[in-house]
């Protein structure tokens, strides 16, 4: 059995260096490629069931692996929607026929980096084909409790490029001051008015109109004022509602809201300092300040300054650009700056990188080996940020290569020499019979 194990051994090594030479030919073919996992192999020997004194030759097997979870160089790009990810975690992403599938059909895939573009149906993907997958987002922003033990909540990301956007304002905070002087006895008791632009249901710029009317008493000071309201984009003679505001007169918190008393189409919350209206679009609150704290709505000894006037929402806008950032939120801007959340993309993580099967075009699938996938929130958990403007590189370092290179083809050689020992030795032998 001696020389017939050699023989088995010397060509089992000569097989395994095949194969570290076939990995390590693919990681040089593309130490260029974006996102790419090297490959490996790596030996174990074989143990034959030996005899008393005697000792026959197992040979070796190879075992190859992709290490899925090794990060290559991140660099910096120009497009908005090149992703990566700074550390541990890989994005979700599906093939062609996944992306017009129903969830429970789909194939879900992982991918550590990606250059997504909108193809014709406004999905994004990536020039080999890879669709990026992530959870949607409410009007709001929010995408609520989605599954994070599969993929079941995630759909593939889809743009509209032609879409418009408009977010009606909900909220206005009064951020203005009102003389002291005017309110005490002797004064012209002259209103003081200010128009406040909001935007409605259809994007349309519309305008408030305040009046602030002082309280002038026969004698002393009332620190009071009528604040009255006018919706232009309704009657514009007739107030949608108005309120009595007093305003403090102590040390501690001298000049802010003391009481707000409403009378018509106003409602008054002492704990958020919010005074709710109902404008023709709808309610819209009104932040002046809650008593005894620091408010925007002030009256001290100075001229009357509208301050910090300022509201939320915005007109109708065209889609500028996508972007995405570290917290994982993909998010459509428009050319009027307004911004809105459209998607989350969640970071895969698995027990065993190691584990996961290669698929091509820089994708893997999830196995038994690699255990299940869990989907962090970026940045969140053991798994890194989501990073746009970004791409990995390849993981082959080409000097390490080389040098496998080197050793690989001594080691092959050195298995052809047992070889040829081996044949010159059973040619001896044979030569004794004859």
């Amino acid at each position: 059995m001696g020389l017939s194990s050699s023989l088995n051994a010397g060509v089992a090594g000569l097989a395994v260096n095949a194969v570290k030479l076939a990995a390590i030919s693919d990681n040089i073919a593309n130490s260029q490629t974006i996102g790419y996992k090297r490959a490996d192999a790596e030996f174990a020997d074989l143990v034959l069931q030996q005899q008393s004194g005697a000792y026959s030759a197992g040979g070796v097997r190879a075992m190859t692996y992709r290490d899925a979870g090794a990060q290559g160089a991140l660099i910096t790009t120009s497009n908005s929607t090149d992703i990566s990810i700074s550390g541990r975690g890989m994005l979700p992403v599906t093939d062609a026929a996944g992306s017009i599938a129903a969830s429970a059909d789909r194939q879900l895939l992982l991918t550590s980096t990606g250059s997504f573009f909108t193809d014709e149906n406004g999905l994004l993907r990536t020039q080999s084909g890879l669709f990026l997958l992530g959870w949607p987002a409410d009007s709001s922003g929010n995408v609520g409790s989605p599954a994070r033990d599969s993929g079941a909540s995630l759909v593939p990301v889809q743009i509209n490029l032609n879409q418009f956007s408009a977010s009606p304002t909900s909220k206005i905070r009064l951020g203005l001051n009102l003389p002291a002087s005017d309110t005490t006895a002797g004064s012209s008791g002259a209103p003081y008015s200010l128009p406040v632009e909001y935007f409605d249901n259809l994007g349309r710029a519309q305008t408030l109109s305040f009046t602030f009317t002082p309280s002038v008493p026969a004698s002393g000071s009332s620190n009071a004022w009528t604040v009255s309201i006018i919706d232009n984009a309704g009657d514009p003679l007739t107030p949608i509602a108005s309120f009595d505001v007093t305003f403090d007169t102590t040390a501690a918190a001298g000049g802010s809201v003391a009481s707000v008393t409403p009378s018509v189409g106003a409602s008054y919350d002492p704990a958020t300092g919010d005074v709710t209206i109902n404008t023709v679009s709808g309610p819209l609150s009104l932040n002046i300040g809650s008593p005894g704290g620091g408010s925007p709505l002030t009256q001290l000894s100075a001229t009357f300054a509208p301050l910090a006037v300022t509201k939320d929402g915005a007109p109708i806008g065209n889609l500028n650009t996508i972007e995405i950032d570290q917290s994982g939120m993909l998010t459509a801007v428009f050319d009027t700056g307004f911004r809105r959340v459209l998607y989350q993309i969640p970071v895969g993580d698995v027990p065993n990188f190691r584990g996961l099967n290669a698929e091509g075009n820089q994708a893997f699938s999830i196995s038994q080996d690699s255990g299940d996938a869990y989907f962090w929130n970026s940045g969140d958990g053991p798994v890194g940020q989501t990073l746009g403007f970004s791409l990995s590189q390849s993981t082959t370092d080409i000097a390490a290569e080389l040098t496998d290179l080197i050793q690989t083809q001594r080691a092959y050689s050195s298995n052809a020499k047992i070889i040829q020992t081996v044949d010159e030795m059973l040619r001896e032998t044979t030569d004794i019979i004859r």
